[in-house]
């Protein structure tokens, strides 16, 4: 049997009346018990705590009040808070030193006044009033300076990080564009070499059929030297990454390739993230190199389906006349590699033969909306003396 615990939020309005409750009727009890009945002083008294709240707008207004009571000697407890809060809110000792002074001046003059002291009486009660005024001013500002102290300390502490955390993206680029440039050295150069090769058959041939073969070739090669270049624009984020949009022409260039590709979209096309567009595109790229591999001369139907909730991507290819191995579904240059790509961007991969001859590839990848970002209450801003 579970325990169910229901949590109520206060809001920041009754909270702030909550805490400050406390601070007005504590030292207004603590000051009229000392206080003879239906006396002026009665009346300075409560005004001195109701002022109390009101020294978050400007912190010495609830100093100023507490001097009713300082005055009529009705004791400290007002002014211990009002100094209290007069610390927290100053930044240095030398603004505090003004209203430590006022206080002893407001506190010991009455007296002053009206007896007749020794001066080793006097000296006692300066330090009584100082000690009074300065340990809860000096609380105050202890406080308020640790209190910077540790936000100092945490934004020092996130500078940190995020020097590091630059410095370890600096060596991975370093690093990449180094791997990038070995790659583009290594396999730029026969690619090119294919490519030039191709078309100088193309150009020396007189058979139409090997001229188109090798134009074929050359096309493909400048391809791969394309496909290259971009795979290792991912390297440091320079290159255009293709997309949903490409899609149309990857198809364009396998038709022009020879593959028979038909190509249909429905439904109301939304945008989608970059990831999840640059895995459609993989899948059909995939899929459409696997069939003219594995099934040449067989018809391809690439269909991208917009639903209300999820896109479905498929590319199927029917039977060819000449027995046609499976794809390859090894490595990560295959279909596994593929489903791991989908299954990245959050979609599902399904591929396998047709019942009736050909093989199918299925990608469903969600189109939820994203949640609503949390709403974060507005905290209550208090001014500070500087």
């Amino acid at each position: 049997m579970g325990v169910v615990v229901t949590v109520f939020r206060v809001p920041p309005p009754v909270r702030r009346v909550l805490v400050e409750l406390p601070a007005v009727v504590l030292p207004a009890i603590a000051v009229l018990l000392g206080v003879p009945p239906f006396e002026w002083s009665v009346a300075a008294a409560l005004v001195a705590c109701a002022l109390l709240p009101l020294r978050h707008l400007w912190p010495p207004l609830g100093l100023l009040g507490s001097f009713w009571a300082l005055a009529g000697g009705l004791g400290w407890p007002p002014a211990i808070v009002a100094l209290y809060t007069l610390g927290r809110r100053c930044r240095r000792v030398g603004m505090l030193a003004p209203w430590l002074v006022a206080t002893l001046a407001v506190s010991i003059t009455p007296v002053l006044l009206t007896q007749d002291l020794p001066i080793g009486r006097i000296v006692l009660m300066v330090a009584f009033v100082a000690l009074y005024a300065g340990a809860p001013a000096a609380l105050g500002l202890l406080v308020s300076t640790r209190a910077r102290l540790t936000e100092s300390l945490r934004q020092l502490e996130q500078a940190r990080e995020e020097a590091l955390a630059a410095s370890r993206d600096a060596a991975r680029a370093q690093e990449r564009a180094r791997i990038g440039r070995e790659i583009h050295d290594a396999v730029g150069h026969h690619a090119t070499l294919i490519a030039v090769g191709a078309a100088a058959i193309a150009a020396s041939t007189a058979e139409e059929e090997t001229r188109r073969g090798a134009e074929q070739l050359r096309v493909l090669a400048k391809r791969a030297l394309a496909e290259m270049r971009a795979a290792l624009g991912l390297l440091d984020g320079s290159e255009h990454v293709a997309g949903l949009t490409e899609i149309p022409a990857l198809v364009a260039g396998s038709r022009a390739a020879g593959v028979a590709v038909e190509f249909d979209e429905r439904g109301d096309p939304v945008e989608v993230a970059p990831g999840t567009g640059r895995a459609v595109y993989r899948v059909v790229q995939e899929s459409l190199t696997n069939a003219a591999r594995h099934a040449a001369g067989a018809r391809v139907s690439v269909l991208l389906h917009w639903r209300s909730t999820e896109l479905v991507v498929e590319v199927r290819n029917g039977p060819t006349a000449a027995t046609s191995r499976r794809p390859d579904t090894g490595g990560g240059a295959g279909l596994t590699g593929l489903a791991e790509r989908v299954s990245a961007a959050g979609g599902d991969l399904t591929a396998g033969a047709r019942p009736g001859g050909g093989f199918a590839v299925r990608a469903v990848f969600p189109l939820d909306p994203p949640p609503p970002a949390p709403v974060e209450p507005a905290r209550e801003q208090e001014p500070a003396l500087s």
